[in-house]
């Protein structure tokens, strides 16, 4: 995958991303272990933020961030272990 230009930008941890840190039991290593071993990326719903695919502890994970281009940073929104909702036949 080709990334984006400000994929290289100096990481700024949120306030809400510090606090789902504590949460979701991960570390800001954690965090950039997951974002240097991204698998994808995509637009979020909300216009302007991106979704970062990603590994931690053998699941799935996705970060969201956000590129400031008036300050060249990257700006992590959240991150959170993805959920698979699993169907039974007859439900």
């Amino acid at each position: 995958m080709r990334w984006p230009a400000w994929w290289v930008w100096e990481l700024e941890l949120t306030p809400h991303v510090l606090k789902r840190m504590v949460d979701r039991e991960f570390t800001e290593l954690d965090l950039r272990q997951m974002l240097e071993d991204a698998s994808s990326l995509r637009p979020d719903v909300e216009e302007g933020r991106w979704v970062v695919t990603a590994r931690h502890r053998r699941r799935a994970w996705e970060i969201v961030v956000e590129p400031d281009e008036a300050e060249r940073v990257l700006v992590v929104i959240t991150a959170y272990p993805v959920v698979r909702v699993v169907r039974r036949r007859g439900s």
